[in-house]
């Protein structure tokens, strides 16, 4: 099996094209340039369709009786990309058949430890849809809008975390010489101490075979074993996620149970935003005379800066990150030396990212990626 191997953190299928939203791309472009120069093959590009968005968009299409929903989810997810640019690796959302198998079993490994269990607990229920309301809800239900709501009991999978210490540490971040993002564990550890895991959802893993009927793992949680799914297709034990520090926070206490299962154990790449108004003006790369390496500075450099820039890339470092690039490209050797491309792999794997503003880091990288076939540009697949 492979060692490290870098999974995109499921992109939610939400209404935009890459083409209109760039930055939506970045972490599957970061997980592609980062495998690309481990010499791995694509791996798939991963989509989160379980969510509420989603189920309000299938029942308010004006063709619901003659597409179905997950119909309905493919074609959205094509759009996203150019005509004719399908991902080498392929697509896989956190609602396939193999990630439903997946969820159910670790499910009911981690409820026979104990890690979770099944409790009668009080929730808010639409009168009209039965739609399960969080705390803190407005009036209105979210699912139909509705106004009326009850009280009612009824069996819930929950994650007590106060026997299983910190849901995120130092460990779970894969970032060799970098900062310890100090700020997320203090977010996780302020999570609530009982997590509800499982929700009201059209579409999801289904837990009506372990006696939730009706309900579906939360997505927060299923988002980690779509990547632990994708991994064990792809023979990887250590697959690491890429995510922002924001989507990290928002899921890492949910997907605590999640990130292992037998040798598998993943951890998260964190990535900052990239301005790519400013990046992709036509009017930068006249300045610079760089119009030759657009493509290259937008989809494969930048992502590589933002995993080293995880609080975000600034809009005023643009310039000087193009300067870098173009003087890195004019000097890239014929042929990558040997110990130096050892050693930015081993850099790449551990998650060490300082390199890319090393010039000649950086040009042998540029070197490696025009030596292994069909990794110049976008023609892989890419967004």
């Amino acid at each position: 099996m492979n060692s490290v191997v870098y999974f995109n953190g499921p992109v939610q299928n939400g209404d935009f094209t890459f083409a209109e939203r760039p930055g939506k791309a970045a972490g599957i472009r970061l997980a592609e340039a980062l495998n690309g120069l481990l010499g791995l093959d694509a791996v798939p590009h991963l989509w989160n369709t379980v969510t509420l968005a989603g189920d309000l968009r299938h029942r308010r299409a004006a063709a619901r009786d003659t597409v179905g929903r997950q119909q309905r989810e493919q074609e959205a997810l094509a759009a996203k990309y150019a005509p004719g640019r399908t991902p080498r690796g392929g697509l896989r959302t956190d609602a396939d058949h193999q990630v439903a198998c997946l969820a159910r079993e670790m499910t009911r490994g981690l409820l026979a430890d104990g890690t979770l269990t099944v409790r009668d607990l009080p929730v808010r229920l639409c009168t009209r849809c039965g739609y399960m309301a969080g705390a803190g809800t407005a009036r209105d239900c979210r699912s139909c809008g509705h106004g009326g709501a009850r009280v009612a009991r009824r069996p819930l999978l929950v994650f007590d975390r106060t026997a299983h210490g910190p849901v995120l540490g130092r460990d779970d971040v894969h970032a060799a010489g970098a900062r310890p993002p100090s700020h997320l564990f203090t977010i996780a550890h302020h999570a609530p101490q009982l997590l509800v895991l499982s929700r009201t959802r059209d579409r999801g893993v289904d837990l009506a075979p372990l006696g939730l009927e009706g309900m579906v793992l939360d997505p927060r949680a299923g988002l980690h074993v779509a990547v632990l799914a994708a991994a064990r297709e792809f023979g990887a034990v250590r697959p690491v996620m890429t995510v922002t520090e924001n989507a990290a926070a928002n899921v890492a206490a949910y997907g605590a149970p999640f990130r292992r299962h037998g040798p598998m154990r993943l951890r998260y790449a964190l990535h900052g935003k990239i301005p790519y108004e400013t990046a992709v003006s036509d009017r930068l790369y006249e300045v610079h005379r760089a119009q030759a390496v657009k493509d290259l500075f937008t989809d494969w450099y930048l992502p590589l800066c933002a995993a080293r820039e995880r609080a975000g890339i600034s809009a005023v470092r643009i310039p000087a990150l193009l300067k870098l690039l173009r003087r890195a490209h004019l000097a890239r050797p014929t042929t990558p030396p040997g110990d130096l491309l050892a050693d930015l792999r081993h850099r790449v794997a551990a998650g060490d990212m300082r390199w890319v503003t090393d010039v000649r880091a950086l040009a042998c990288a540029l070197a490696d990626r025009e030596d292994t076939s069909g990794l110049m540009g976008p023609t892989r697949g890419a967004p």
